[in-house]
């Protein structure tokens, strides 16, 4: 099979591999669709990444024993590899497991791991199934595109009636304009890059700020009647963004952070938590119950298409990474096929 690497800086191309071999529980997708994220940051810096794609769907093509995925179902491939057994695992947040297998060690190399191949290998339990009429580049939204936002709106409680800051409008942060538009959240927005400002606003955010703006959390209260958003969703991962969600939300507030970050944030106990009344939450994709949830969104929302803004063979891996890279874009979906 043909898959991915990075072969240097700003050089990535594909391989020629073995296919991998379904093992007990795991079986053997055939990828149709997967969508770019993070490992374009690899890419710039030349890390020799031989693995990649953590939001891939496609077909069951091959199982090693009786289990609940069956040949021919076509499937969202969950990312990770969570024990299944855990209480956390049972609970739907597999997400969160501790105890993750290693692939590796498991399977016996490292051929099948990850999306941006032609075919992977994963447990049965991480695979949900694909509604019909569903494409598998839309599909491919189930995870981050529309997923990781999801997850973050019902953790802080996002409705109707809320006014929602979304800071950083990369394919992320565009998934929580769309999620916020299908619940009727009224959407402000904050981004430096022109391409992805005009895409929250033509997906209905009311107004988007530059971060470098003077005065920016004024601007935004000043939308609100003085008192701030009711919450508001970092997908940025920068520090400044962060911060300026924890200032810009009313007291009583709630806040999500779904961009990774390694930085530290500063979150002061008394004016911040306290004396503002501040919840403040972590999200990292979603409850395997809410998975019906987030397919109406897919399936439903006349926003989907302006989400998937590039779809590409596989070959082009390049020209995806190069997409991310200049912030032109909103999810790119490649192809392995193609």
């Amino acid at each position: 099979m043909k898959k991915v690497v990075i072969l240097g800086e700003r050089r990535a191309g594909l391989i020629e591999v073995p296919d991998p071999q379904p093992k007990e529980d795991w079986t053997l997708v055939k990828v149709h669709a997967s969508a770019l994220c993070t490992e374009y940051k690899s890419y710039l810096l030349g890390r020799q990444l031989n693995l990649g794609g953590h939001e891939g769907v496609g077909e069951v093509v091959a199982v090693a024993q009786p289990g609940t995925a069956k040949i021919g179902d076509r499937v969202v491939i969950l990312p990770g590899f969570p024990c299944g057994k855990c209480p956390l695992c049972l609970a739907g947040d597999a997400v969160y497991c501790e105890k993750n297998y290693d692939f590796e060690q498991f399977i016996g190399s490292k051929t099948g791991m990850g999306t941006f191949a032609q075919y992977t290998l994963a447990p049965d339990r991480r695979l949900l199934p694909i509604p019909d009429g569903v494409s598998y580049e839309h599909a491919t939204l189930a995870i981050d595109g529309i997923g990781a936002a999801f997850g973050a709106f019902q953790a802080i409680g996002i409705g109707v009636s809320d006014t929602l800051l979304v800071t950083g409008l990369g394919p992320v942060g565009l998934g929580a304009v769309v999620n916020a538009r299908f619940r009727g959240t009224r959407v402000i927005g904050v981004e430096p890059v022109p391409w992805r400002k005009k895409r929250a606003l033509e997906m209905g955010a009311e107004a988007v700020f530059d971060p470098g703006e003077a005065d920016v959390v004024e601007k935004i209260r000043s939308l609100t009647g003085g008192k701030g958003v009711d919450c508001a969703v970092d997908c940025s991962g920068k520090l400044s963004s962060q911060r300026l969600c924890i200032d810009a939300v009313r007291r009583r507030g709630r806040v999500a952070c779904v961009g990774e970050s390694n930085d530290d944030l500063v979150v002061r106990a008394s004016p911040d938590l306290i004396r503002k009344g501040l919840t403040l939450a972590g999200s990292w994709l979603y409850n395997l119950g809410d998975y019906p949830q987030v397919m109406q969104v897919v399936q439903q929302s006349p926003l989907i298409d302006l989400l998937v803004s590039h779809l590409l063979p596989m070959s082009r891996i390049q020209e995806g990474f190069e997409l991310l890279a200049s912030g032109q874009c909103a999810k790119v979906v490649v192809k392995p096929w193609e």
